[in-house]
């Protein structure tokens, strides 16, 4: 077990991004056994799950002219345009049924603002509108995280940068995470990591 100021943030193991799903990752549904053994290891697990509104600004059917994985600029900065997905209560945005988990204590759901984008677990995609994780960590006296799930090029790195950026030690477990790696998106995502000073790590450093 981790001692008792680590906690394993799992990013969005949700059947909407994994295969069969309507924003699917490439087998991305190998990495939950991995993730399920992981998490044994850990007192504190957090889950984080995407919970879009129908009409959410991130989805492409909402932008005229627009097609998947544009890129437009909203009042906070760029925008990917996403295919509609993780709809809140569709089986879309339901965690995979692979993903066993009894232990998790929290569930973050993020995304669930119409006009705002979330990948980070602490954070929106406008950098200001927090979820409430950072402050449920330093209550329990939580300084380091571990973090797996998908996108390692999106959500699990936006969580990364950001927990280092609120205070906190982040490791990724590369090897727990599935990415999109959209136009050269998953090398830019470990280099934005690596400068802010996320660690990467294999599941076997944890054995």
């Amino acid at each position: 077990m981790f001692d008792k100021v680590s906690a394993l943030i799992v990013v969005d193991v949700q059947n909407g991004f994994t295969p069969g799903g309507q924003l699917a990752v490439e087998h991305a549904d190998r990495i939950i056994p991995r993730i399920n053994q992981l998490a044994k290891k850990f007192n504190h697990v957090i889950l984080t799950q995407d919970w879009h509104t129908a009409d959410h600004i991130s989805f492409a059917d909402q932008h005229t002219g627009q097609q998947p994985f544009d890129v437009i600029t909203l009042d906070y900065g760029p925008q990917v345009l996403w295919p509609r997905h993780c709809v809140q209560g569709t089986h879309d945005a339901e965690f995979h049924p692979l993903l066993d988990i009894p232990t998790a204590q929290l569930i973050i759901r993020k995304g669930f603002h119409q006009h705002i984008d979330s990948y980070s677990a602490f954070l929106e995609a406008d950098h200001v509108t927090s979820t409430g994780l950072a402050g449920y960590l330093h209550a329990r006296g939580i300084d380091t995280v571990y973090i797996v799930g998908i996108a390692t090029d999106f959500c699990v790195a936006w969580t990364a940068i950001d927990a280092v950026k609120l205070g906190f030690k982040a490791y990724v477990i590369e090897d727990a995470t599935a990415a999109i790696d959209l136009n050269g998106s998953l090398a830019q995502a470990w280099q934005q990591m690596s400068e802010c000073g996320v660690l990467k790590l294999s599941s076997s450093d944890l054995s």
